[in-house]
C-alpha cells in the first residue's frame, strides 16, 4: 500500500513541474528576461537598445540575429518589441581585461537602434535604420547609415560628431566642445546641428529643396550656400555655435 501511495503523487509531481517550466519560458518570451549572453533573434522592425561603460562599433549582420563581441558578456532582456544588451563591465572583468574599449555588436538591417555610451566614441556603418546615438566623453562616427523615411540622432558631449553619407528624414547633431561635421546622400526634410566650441558643416545634395535656414554663431563666420525660403512651413535647417564657423552648402 505504501509503494501505490508513492508512485502517482510521484508522476504529479513531475507533470506539475514540466508544467510551471513552460509557462515560465513563455512569459519570458513575451515581456521577460533572455539568457544573459545569448544573442537575440531581432526582427525588421523592432527596438534594440544598447547600454555599456565604454564605446560601441555598430555594424550590420546578413541574418535576423544580433551578434556581440566575443570577448564581453553581454546581458540580454526583452520587453514588448525591445530588446535591451547590457554590455556594462564589472570590477572582476576590468581586474580580467574582459572589457575592450570598442566592443563590436552586428545587427540586422531595420532593427531601429539606442545605444547610451560613455568614456568612448560609437562608430557606425552601414546600419539602414533609425538611429538614436549618445557618449560623453569620445567622437561619434556614422557612415553610410539611416533610412529616408526615420529619424537620426547624434549626441556627445565631449567630442566631435562626423557623419558622411547619411540617410535620414530629420537629423539631430549636437555636442558641447567639439566640431558637428556632417554630409546628408538625402535631403532631409529637418536638420539641427549645435555646439558651443566648435565649427558646424552641413552638406545636402544637389538637388535639394530651398530650406528655411538659421545659422548663426558669436565668435566666427556663418556662410549659407544653399536655397532658402522665408516660408514658415517646409524644410527647415538650424546650425548654432557659439565659438566657431558655420557652413552649409549643396554638393
Amino acid at each position: 500500500m505504501p509503494t501505490r501511495r508513492v508512485l502517482p503523487a510521484t508522476v504529479v509531481l513531475t507533470v506539475l513541474f514540466v508544467a510551471v517550466a513552460c509557462g515560465d519560458h513563455g512569459r519570458g518570451e513575451s515581456n521577460g528576461s533572455a539568457a544573459a549572453g545569448l544573442p537575440g533573434l531581432v526582427a525588421s522592425g523592432r527596438h534594440l537598445v544598447i547600454t555599456t561603460d565604454n564605446g560601441l562599433l555598430l555594424r550590420p549582420t546578413d541574418g535576423r540575429r544580433v551578434t556581440v563581441d566575443d570577448r564581453v558578456a553581454g546581458d540580454w532582456s526583452r520587453r514588448d518589441g525591445t530588446w535591451t544588451l547590457d554590455l556594462s563591465c564589472g570590477e572582476r572583468a576590468r581586474s580580467e581585461g574582459a572589457c575592450p574599449r570598442m566592443p563590436h555588436v552586428k545587427v540586422p538591417d531595420g532593427v531601429r537602434v539606442t545605444v547610451s555610451a560613455r568614456n568612448a566614441g560609437v562608430d557606425v556603418a552601414g546600419i539602414a535604420a533609425a538611429l538614436d546615438l549618445t557618449t560623453v566623453n569620445g567622437d561619434m562616427t556614422v557612415t553610410r547609415s539611416g533610412r529616408d523615411d526615420a529619424a537620426v540622432r547624434l549626441s556627445t558631449r565631449n567630442g566631435s560628431v562626423h557623419a558622411t553619407a547619411l540617410d535620414t528624414d530629420r537629423l539631430y547633431a549636437a555636442t558641447t566642445n567639439g566640431d558637428v561635421i556632417l554630409a546628408c546622400a538625402t535631403a532631409p526634410s529637418s536638420v539641427t546641428a549645435t555646439t558651443t566650441n566648435g565649427s558646424v558643416g552641413l552638406s545636402v545634395p544637389h538637388t535639394a529643396p530651398a530650406y528655411v535656414v538659421t545659422a548663426g554663431t558669436d565668435n566666427g563666420r556663418a556662410t549659407v550656400a544653399v536655397p532658402t525660403r522665408d516660408a514658415r512651413h517646409g524644410p527647415k535647417m538650424t546650425l548654432t555655435t557659439v565659438n566657431g564657423d558655420v557652413d552649409v552648402r549643396r554638393d
